[in-house]
């Protein structure tokens, strides 16, 4: 029998960026909220010296553990689904800060074409540019209405950047000015010029010199040790919550955090949301926590597993196109060349989002009337700092084990490079989250189950993005070079990208969306889904600035709520 706890002005379900962002928003402004977080709290102190490439890298400490929650997946409709054993395709963070601990640091905006794909495609290229199979839909919000937004993340995390020469002209410069230049970033800008393209540096939540946030919270320099993706940052110089948002958030006086705490379903009493069932990680104990208003702010496959769970909106059908709970599922495909060269670079050194990028296959940057896609990719080249383990790249017809791989992989470890793009990636009809009917996580409940497969949209694009991606490479004359290729179908591995969105998408209309652009539910108006799970589809950058814009409007709609008990 579940405990019943005093009633909370708000829950907050999940402390990452979005999560933590709300919490730190609401709680200024005077709110009582509590903030329900399954892992542990961390503190740059917990990571330092933590360079432990085979415990964090190959054996996902910071993330979910598969053994007592995963997901299923398969191909297609007909096929049983297996549940996932080993991380690979995505990762799915745990502890407070989430995935905002455990980051690169890329910090894009999403492109106006982005907000309005739909109606900008239809009326450019056609309403039959793409097939009905294709669900690509408008955001029902636009790009100059989230720009407020996008600034406060962005000084709120004290980005590294310049302008995007191909890219909207901002209204105020980033906060820090761009990391620095390496060697090996200077020639491939020089190879992209080359190519005829316009290479900017990365923008950057690794920070390029010491920063005080609008909160009055202090970001260290980056000391470029290449320990970012999959680490926390022991200098506290990567953006991350446990840095920003949340020490700000504690600091009101006015926000809780309770740890252990794994939120398994939302809770509904006479027709309203009335607060979340969670279980005490430690002891399987239950709780009820009533609350005003319930903010999930998880992963994006739990996120759509709580509505699942809770029976909350209508589940997405393939079969009939109704429903939008799960619909729009989308990962994000990286197309790359690696060039292996008689030049030596400093591999070892670096950043996670150090880096040179170029935006003239992306969005709707180059006319696509003669291509069978729409939209493109990002290009860059990042100097992330390369780790002993698993990064060995060594040129086609190298076999990966024995004498010659470990000479050749030593001498290519600071003669190789490789850049790739953030591709786009289009909701598909087939390709959507439910619940599996036969495999249960430790507490009962049905895992989620993934149904996912490459489509030919995405081979089209990802061989024109790799042709071009080529072409800037071959003007940094390698003396070898590798391709990524796409396989016949999907599969978790190897991985393709931890970027996965859709599920509780946004929109206009309440008959193709789940929650409205203040990110709050159509059915439940004191609920609000805040995450990944919220993009229509995946563009062509990793998406955690826009998760930190549309948490920055949502928590200003939610203080609305409160104070104006009513719908938006």
């Amino acid at each position: 029998m579940a405990e019943t706890l005093d009633k909370r002005e708000v829950v907050v379900v999940g402390l990452g960026w979005a999560g933590s962002i709300v919490a730190a928003e609401l709680a200024k402004a005077g709110k009582d909220v509590l903030g329900l977080e399954r892992g542990q709290e961390k503190t740059t102190e917990d990571y330092l010296t933590a360079h432990d490439e085979y415990r964090y890298v190959v054996g996902h400490e910071m993330m979910q553990d598969l053994s007592k929650e995963t997901i299923t997946y398969r191909n297609t409709l007909d096929e049983e689904a297996l549940p996932m054993r080993r991380f690979g395709a995505f990762l799915i963070g745990t502890d407070v800060g989430g995935g905002g601990v455990h980051w690169n640091g890329d910090t894009w905006r999403y492109n106006p074409y982005d907000f309005e794909i739909k109606s900008m495609t239809d009326e450019k290229y056609g309403e039959d540019k793409l097939s009905d199979d294709y669900l690509i839909q408008d955001w029902g919000i636009t790009y100059e209405e989230l720009e407020p937004y996008y600034e406060k993340y962005e000084q709120t995390t004290g980005v590294s950047g310049e302008q995007n020469p191909m890219g909207p002209e901002r209204k105020i410069p980033y906060p820090t000015p761009p990391m620095k230049m390496t060697p090996l970033l200077s020639d491939f800008k020089a190879a992209c010029e080359a190519a005829g393209a316009t290479p900017f540096r990365t923008p950057s939540g690794n920070l390029s010199e010491e920063y005080t946030n609008p909160d009055g919270q202090t970001l260290a320099a980056c000391q470029y040790c290449g320990f970012c993706e999959k680490f926390g940052c022991e200098w506290g110089a990567k953006a991350s919550p446990i840095v920003t948002t949340i020490p700000t958030a504690k600091e009101t006086g006015n926000f809780e955090i309770k740890t252990g705490a794994n939120v398994v379903e939302i809770i509904k009493e006479g027709g309203r949301v009335t607060g979340v069932l969670y279980v005490d990680t430690a002891t399987h104990k239950e709780y009820i926590q009533p609350a005003d208003v319930v903010v999930i702010t998880s992963h994006t496959t739990n996120n759509t597993k709580l509505l699942l769970h809770s029976d909350l909106g209508t589940a997405y059908d393939p079969e009939t196109g109704e429903g939008s709970v799960g619909k729009n599922y989308c990962l994000h495909i990286t197309p790359s060349v690696t060039g292996f060269f008689d030049k030596e670079y400093n591999m070892s050194m670096g950043a996670g989002a150090l880096g040179v990028t170029i935006d003239d296959y992306n969005n709707d940057n180059f006319d696509h009337t003669d291509h069978d896609f729409i939209h493109g990719g990002s290009i860059s080249m990042k100097q992330q700092g390369k780790r002993p383990i698993l990064e060995n790249a060594v040129p086609d017809g190298v076999k990966n084990w024995g004498a010659e791989f470990k000479a050749e992989s030593i001498k290519a470890y600071n003669r190789s490079a490789g850049a790739w793009a953030q591709m786009i990636t289009l909701p598909y009809v087939n390709n959507y989250l439910s619940l599996d009917p036969t495999y249960k996580d430790e507490y009962g409940r049905p895992l989620l189950r993934l149904t996912y497969d490459i489509t030919d949209h995405d081979r089209n694009v990802h061989e024109f993005i790799a042709d071009r991606i080529e072409e800037v490479i071959d003007q940094m004359n390698p003396v070898a070079k590798t391709r990524s290729t796409l396989g016949e179908h999907f599969d978790i591995l190897p991985a393709h990208n931890d970027h996965i969105v859709g599920g509780t998408i946004m929109g206009a209309d309440p008959e193709t969306s789940v929650v409205n652009n203040y990110l709050q539910m159509w059915d439940e108006d004191n609920v609000f889904v805040i995450g990944g799970s919220n993009f229509p589809h995946n563009g062509g950058y990793n998406p955690t600035g826009t998760v930190g814009a549309l948490s920055y409007r949502a928590a200003e709609g939610i203080e609305r709520y409160l104070d104006d008990n009513g719908p938006l």
